[in-house]
């Protein structure tokens, strides 16, 4: 029996989550953890856990981060569960570890019950889809910080400066009338057009692309 820590902070994949691990008769405890800090807490707690985890949405400073994490809680099993993730930064964690696996949101459900059930019993999982590409040697998703100005459209690029100062999507949806799937949707374009992975990297972007000042930054 294993206890499981969805570190995701959007409530549908949170709850569809949920509903999948309740079904599974090796499923002890169900957590939930909406940001870096609270992840780190429900491990502190729980050090033997499955930490299922998007990464794209918690402000790791890169690959090295998540993987001095996982040094501090060695018998923790991670399961990547992003929408895309760069092959380098797959490359790198799931080299570092076979504690990491990796399964895509656009999965089936079949494979992400597979991935679920290997997680439970300590094994890792790569989904077929990052599999090929790894064996392939493919870079179709590499982490690029092209400057073109036609990258971004205007909205993806205003959402970006928001986000490069600090503001939660929930921030940026109210300050600009917007709904939270909207903004969301957005920013998931950014990321995925930029081949970035985290909010740091994409504000390392906006910074050299001139979309957010250093007084900007730090005021």
């Amino acid at each position: 029996m294993r206890e499981f820590i969805i570190a995701d902070n959007q409530d549908i994949t949170k709850a569809g989550m949920m509903f999948l691990l309740s079904s599974q008769k090796d499923t002890a405890l169900l957590l939930e953890a909406d940001n870096k800090a609270e992840l780190v807490q429900q491990l502190r707690l729980h050090p033997q856990a499955v930490v299922i985890l998007d990464y794209t949405l918690f402000d790791f400073s890169g690959a090295d981060e998540l993987i001095v994490l996982h040094e501090r809680f060695k018998e923790a099993d991670w399961l990547l569960f992003s929408d895309e993730l760069s092959m380098e930064f797959l490359r790198q964690v799931l080299f570092s570890s076979m504690a990491f696996g990796v399964v895509l949101k656009d999965n089936s459900k079949e494979e992400i019950l597979s991935a679920l059930q290997c997680a439970s019993r300590k094994e890792r999982f790569i989904c077929n889809h990052v599999s090929n590409l790894l064996l392939s040697g493919s870079n179709a998703s590499p982490v690029r910080h092209t400057l073109k100005d036609d990258l971004l459209t205007p909205a993806e690029r205003s959402v970006l400066k928001e986000i490069a100062l600090g503001k939660t999507t929930k921030e940026i949806a109210a300050e600009k009338n917007l709904s939270f799937h909207t903004v969301n949707s957005h920013r998931k374009n950014i990321f995925r057009k930029l081949g970035v992975n985290n909010v740091h990297e994409a504000t390392k972007y906006a910074m050299k692309a001139g979309i957010v000042d250093l007084v900007e930054y730090y005021i």
